[in-house]
């Protein structure tokens, strides 16, 4: 006589367990990476123990050190790298590139914001923002004599990651939206 089939687990554990995790990504203890990656693998779970496993190192306590606090990126004929662990003071990043460039990499940036806006202006300069995929998206803003470029991985947007709005006046200038896969193992 062979063992029943484990249940698969229900969407109350799972909703416990992505709250778990955004909790623990708004506290700090996950990067938005890190959040995105676990919250889909506890959609697509189909036992508890994968559950369990998402969610097993979180301790109660919030990450040893700090994470750079920033609000606003201002480059001018230079060039800016905002990589990894740093965390949103509020929903909205000010971008200003002048003559420059601005890396912006959100795959370890910690917030517990359901919105993300990074407004302001590129003028003879260059923007490159990297989020982690199945993340919602969305690039506007005027364009003059420049270009705007969004390439997303084709995937299923992860529950409960923020969306990014990107709104950027670009005068001369190039912003470039794209997505790279996740690199964290838990």
């Amino acid at each position: 006589m062979s063992s029943p089939a484990p249940m698969p687990p229900s969407d109350h554990e799972r909703d416990r367990a992505a709250e778990i995790l955004q909790r623990a990504c708004g506290e700090g203890r996950l990067t938005l990476e890190q959040y995105s990656a676990r919250v889909g693998a506890v959609y697509a779970a189909e036992s508890a123990q994968e559950i369990e496993r998402a969610t097993a190192d979180l301790a109660p306590a919030p990450i040893v050190g700090s994470a750079q606090t920033v609000d606003s990126v201002t480059t001018v004929f230079s060039e800016t790298k905002r990589r990894g662990r740093w965390r949103l003071r509020s929903p909205r990043l000010w971008l200003r590139c002048f003559f420059g460039k601005t890396d912006l990499d959100l795959r370890e940036m910690i917030t517990d914001q359901g919105v993300i806006e990074i407004a302001g202006l590129c003028l003879f300069g260059q923007v490159n923002v990297i989020v982690p995929e199945g993340v919602e998206v969305d690039l506007t803003g005027p364009v003059v004599f420049s270009q705007h470029n969004l390439h997303l991985a084709p995937v299923p947007r992860l529950p409960g990651t923020p969306e990014v709005r990107v709104d950027l006046v670009t005068w001369f200038g190039q912003v470039n939206v794209s997505s790279k896969p996740y690199s964290i193992a838990y």
